[in-house]
């Protein structure tokens, strides 16, 4: 094969071939005994999640994978390795994912979604907050086949009384054996027999399964599949999914019994041995690890049953892993950047550029400022380097109490102290909790009874105090007499709480400059906490007549066309308002309908470049601020080093409706060019902001606001009124 990165080798059951996927989606399949190679099928979409994984029937014969349509829907299909040709078996009305292979060789198992929907998406912000949920099918591969979902009789089976003298030739007791309903062990490599013609009719949805968050279905014993379920994270649970152990729950599901039993809880990984008698599962977290159970065994076994010692040494020679390392790298960009030609670098004559310097490579953060180098040729915006094997260094608990300070005279005096805000339960802030009793201006004399003093550092007194109750003394004089004494929880951390402020305080700008008239949204990225900031913000302002958007410093993430498309979204007409005095509500109801400004600067960028690009294209309103950072390429499906670093190659690109790629190495430029001088800024001035209301406003003044007061004569249909 051409020069790839091999993921999910599988190995046929008779030993004979092996399949696996590379990096650009197909499915290899390579014969052990002569060493050839062939492409099977492929995935036409890039998607990142690699589910195109190929599984191997009991009999070797054909494998079974699923892969998108068209429509971004996946379906099943089934390679005949015999034959040489796939065959699509699920019809694409529904997401089909995650097949197995029964033991007994009779049925082929699968996940399938029908409110996938928007979750076919890669990077589009509209997927957030849509739940997908799947349900368990399974394909009876052979038209003489029955299902093993038919009715059961509910009627009491006979009994037959044994003879008192005929122990010796009575049968086994013992619960029977259905062979029928798949409970008996197949035999080795049995054949599988697939019948093409009509298998979409022969397909069934075992019941008595409610349909939810599942994943990783693996085939056990004959009649048997087990998989994950995504358990949703508790409020007693400290926020890991899955309960306090964290990870997923393990699920059996038997013919035999027709229903699925939870078999182990906080699992994050398992596999099935081949014959089907075995399963290994790992544990996350802390005290995470390996436990090896029976899988064929109707008890479901005990809570940290089957653990595993297991204790890995390994000498390395860092020279070498280095050198290997590099060259990785190097591969991973060559056969992974997002386009061939690597943005016209000679990228042979990079790599004989810097490799001499690998012999003066003495720590792996040298080997990163040396591969990050190398990359940095290339002229992307996403050119990162990342982690590595790295000593341990204890993580600094150094504690922080929410406030700005001044010195005066030797004491520490507050000069501002961060709160909170309102509806934020992620944030807390040590000075402003209700009964501390600390107010602006106020001087900290003391830290867990060690008198402070400049020019000694108050965050030396606070090392280590971060969630631990700390005792300060505090007066309204720079002395000890009549100082009080009060006790707090320092954070770890303030940007939340300085953050938040910076927002509100814009906010607030905002609202009084335009005399309650427009709204203020802060984007922070255009991911998940963008998301939240965006729908909590723009919301609780539907009542104003236009709106600023700030998307400075936005770190990017997802494509944000759920936000343009809110923001640019109109409505059809009313439905009246039968109560109070309130005006008729909008169809649609939610969105602000009057002018957008949006601010921009050289810090948002990646997705923080695609939204405004995205404002501006559909002309919702006008950018203000500074040009974009300028790199719109996307990072995902990188793979890591074996010391557990990554080199990141971007691996798509966007292009215009124009048939040019954009954006990239470029940014967006604004139509009002607005620069933030730091002298502006240290008076506490926001130019940016401030130009962004004044357009705002002035666009306000000639806007025709014809949204109804009103409700219209109440029409006459009754017949008497006619």
């Amino acid at each position: 094969p051409e020069p790839s990165r091999p993921y999910f080798p599988s190995w046929s059951p008779n030993g004979k071939h092996i399949a696996y996927q590379d990096t650009h989606f197909r499915i290899w399949l390579v014969e052990v005994a002569s060493g050839r190679a062939k492409v099977a099928d492929n995935d036409p979409y890039f998607m990142a999640d690699r589910s195109v994984v190929p599984v191997w029937s009991p009999d070797s014969r054909y494998l079974a994978y699923p892969k998108r349509l068209k429509s971004l829907m996946r379906a099943i299909y089934v390679y005949d390795v015999e034959a040489g040709t796939p065959r699509q078996i699920t019809d694409g009305m529904a997401d089909a994912t995650s097949p197995a292979w029964d033991a007994s060789g009779k049925y082929l198992w699968f996940f399938a979604s029908t409110n996938f929907a928007l979750n076919s998406s890669l990077l589009d912000m509209t997927k957030y907050d849509r739940p997908e949920t799947k349900a368990l099918y399974l394909a009876v591969l052979s038209k003489s086949e029955p299902s093993p979902l038919l009715p059961e009789s509910d009627e009491e089976a006979a009994r037959t009384l044994a003879p008192r003298d005929s122990s010796a030739s009575a049968a086994p007791s013992g619960p029977r054996v259905d062979s029928a309903r798949g409970d008996a062990p197949a035999a080795a490599q049995r054949p599988v027999r697939v019948d093409f013609d009509g298998l979409q009719q022969r397909i069934v949805a075992v019941p008595g399964l409610v349909e939810r968050d599942y994943s990783s279905l693996v085939a056990g014993p004959a009649g048997t599949v087990f998989f994950l379920e995504s358990v949703p994270a508790t409020g007693t649970a400290g926020g890991a999914a899955g309960g306090a152990a964290g990870g997923n729950a393990l699920h059996r599901f038997q013919l035999a019994t027709r229903r699925a039993q939870l078999f182990v809880s906080g699992v994050a990984q398992f596999t099935v041995s081949a014959d089907g008698r075995k399963l290994l599962y790992r544990t996350g977290g802390q005290n995470g690890g390996l436990y090896l159970v029976d899988a064929d065994k109707p008890a479901v076994p005990q809570a940290g049953a089957g653990r595993l010692q297991v204790a890995l040494r390994a000498y390395i020679d860092p020279r070498e892993e280095f050198k290997q390392i590099f060259n990785e790298g190097w591969r991973n960009q060559r056969n992974n950047f997002y386009v061939k030609n690597l943005h016209g670098t000679d990228w042979a004559a990079m790599k004989r550029m810097y490799e001499p310097l690998l012999a003066h490579v003495n720590h792996r953060a040298d080997l990163n400022y040396l591969i990050d180098n190398m990359g940095a040729e290339t002229a992307i915006g996403h050119s990162y380097v990342r982690g590595g094997d790295y000593p341990e260094v204890p993580n600094g608990t150094g504690g922080l109490l929410g406030a700005d300070f001044t010195v005066d005279g030797d004491r520490y005096r507050i000069a501002r102290i961060y709160d909170a805000e309102s509806w934020n339960p992620e944030l807390r802030a040590p000075l402003a909790t209700p009964g501390v009793n600390v107010s602006r201006g106020d001087f900290i004399l003391a830290v867990n009874g060690v008198e402070l003093r400049a020019p000694d550092n108050i965050y030396r007194l606070l090392d280590g105090t971060a969630n631990r109750q700390t005792v300060l003394m505090v007066n309204s004089r720079p002395d000890m007499q009549g100082a009080r004494q009060i006790t707090v929880v320092p954070v770890a951390n303030e940007q939340g709480l300085r953050t938040r402020a910076w927002v509100e305080a814009n906010r607030r700008y905002v609202d009084s400059v335009s005399n309650g008239k427009l709204a203020y949204v802060y984007l922070p990225n255009t991911g998940v906490p963008g998301y939240t900031s965006f729908n909590r913000y723009y919301f609780a302002q539907q009542d104003r007549q236009g709106v600023v958007v700030d998307e400075r410093y936005n770190g990017g993430g997802s494509a944000a066309d759920y936000i343009v498309d809110l923001l640019g979204r109109d409505y059809d007409g009313y439905f009246n308002n039968p109560v109070g005095d309130r005006y008729p509500f909008t169809s649609p109801a939610n969105g602000i309908w009057g002018p957008k400004v949006m601010i921009i600067n050289e810090m948002a960028g990646s997705g923080g470049d695609l939204m405004p690009y995205m404002f501006k294209r559909r002309k919702l309103g006008p950018l203000v601020g500074a040009r974009t950072w300028g790199g719109l390429v996307a990072t995902t499906d990188t793979p890591p080093f074996v010391d557990g670093g990554s080199m990141i190659a971007p691996r798509f690109g966007f292009f215009s409706r124009d048939n040019r790629f954009a954006v990239e190495n470029e940014g967006v430029a604004p139509d009002i060019d607005v620069e933030n001088f730091p002298k502006d800024v240290i008076a506490g001035r926001d130019p940016q902001l401030e130009r962004a209301v004044h357009e705002a406003l002035k666009l306000l003044s000639s806007y025709k606001d014809d949204r109804a007061k009103i409700e219209p004569t109440a029409p006459v249909w009754g017949k008497r009124g006619r």
